[in-house]
């Protein structure tokens, strides 16, 4: 039942993608046959302006303090899984 609803739910998604893209020629120029190139030249412009930085030293973070491991390796865990076996 599971696998069912993801193959439908896949073929919904992949069919409205399908759907929303443009048809025949005039995909390539946004649907419109007749469309005019347009080119922007910003070549003559100049921009000036400063380069701002920051002011100062820099800061270190602060080193984290060093613990030993709070994991703790039982050495009667195989004697309790026996106690355990003999039980049942």
């Amino acid at each position: 039942m599971r696998t069912l609803a993801t193959i439908i739910g896949t073929l919904a998604i992949l069919s409205t993608a399908a759907l929303a893209q443009p048809k025949g020629k005039a995909a390539g120029n946004g649907g419109n046959a007749n469309a005019k190139v347009k080119v922007y030249d910003f070549s003559g412009d100049t921009i000036e302006g400063d380069l701002i930085k920051p002011e100062g030293t820099t800061v270190d973070a602060r080193d984290f303090s060093k613990h030993s491991s709070l994991i703790r390796i039982r050495k009667d865990f195989i004697a309790e899984i026996l106690k355990s076996a003999e039980d049942l």
